[in-house]
């Protein structure tokens, strides 16, 4: 597969991810930046992200400042609409920017969906948005840090999409104050998403991942966040032991995966192996 291709087979796959989700992912619009600037804030808290004329210069210079707004331009019929969406409404926005760290790269900095919006891909279509761009423009990987703990993310990211973990960075941010984390630990795992590759492929594709194999591991809740608001100790008690475990982890020089029940097994398979 060529190069061009790949990046045009990746755009189909997001336009057909868009348009099972009802919306359509693009760059921002210049008088859309503050509508980008205002979901962050409504994520995160005001103040706690870019500011406007960061987030201008960003898309200005050519990075990945997206959108998901309804898809009301023809795509889907009146009835089809989002109820929770009014035309143009930015429902999700996401912003990355080139990094040469370990090789050229697209780092995906924020992701950002309404919580009205949430459920329905929206997430990810952005993802798949930034991969069909990064393609068309001759960038083959992109990576991301996540809170390892929250287990919807870790299934959007190695299982949805296929990226792989390739780090983990303990109190990466230090202490956030944010919206979403509070006082807790800024643990990290940091994911790169190979583009190309034949784990990435496979799980677009919709095939299974293999069972891996592995003599250990580390449960996750349900929903860490909501154990964070109701029972912050228990929440805590969590963090610390995870801390343990992925610190043995990677001692070992092995890497996290999800198993069928959504909880992390420890492997040293390789991350490209076919399902058995």
């Amino acid at each position: 597969m060529t190069q061009l291709d790949g990046a045009q087979e990746a755009g189909r796959l997001a336009d057909a991810v868009d348009a099972r989700s009802g919306i359509r992912t693009r760059a921002a619009a210049a008088d859309e930046i503050g509508a980008v600037l205002a979901r962050f804030d409504a994520t995160w808290g005001e103040g706690r992200g870019l500011d406007h004329s960061t987030i201008r210069a960003l898309a200005h210079a050519g990075g990945t400042v997206l959108v998901a707004v309804p898809d009301d331009d023809g795509g889907v019929d009146a009835s089809g609409t989002p109820p929770f969406a009014a035309p143009g409404e930015v429902l999700g926005a996401t912003l990355g920017f080139l990094g040469w760290s370990g090789g050229v790269h697209l780092h995906s900095h924020m992701n950002a969906v309404a919580p009205a919006a949430r459920g329905r891909g929206i997430g990810a279509a952005l993802k798949l948005r930034q991969r069909a761009l990064c393609l068309a423009h001759g960038v083959e990987e992109i990576r991301w840090t996540f809170d390892p703990l929250i287990r919807r993310n870790a299934r959007m990211n190695l299982v949805r999409l296929g990226a792989e973990v390739a780090d983990y960075l303990p109190e990466f941010y230090g202490v956030l104050g944010d919206e979403i984390s509070g006082s807790d630990r800024s643990d990290r795992f940091e994911v790169r998403w190979r583009l190309r590759s034949p784990r990435a492929l496979r799980a677009l594709a919709g095939e299974p991942a293999p069972v891996w194999r592995a003599t250990s591991g580390f449960a996750l809740v349900p929903d860490f966040e909501a154990l964070r608001r109701e029972a912050p100790a228990d929440a805590a008690a969590l963090r610390t032991a995870s801390v343990e475990a992925f610190t043995r982890m990677a001692r070992a020089g092995l890497r996290p995966e999800l198993d069928a029940a959504g909880d992390y097994v420890f492997t040293e398979d390789d991350a490209d192996r076919e399902a058995a």
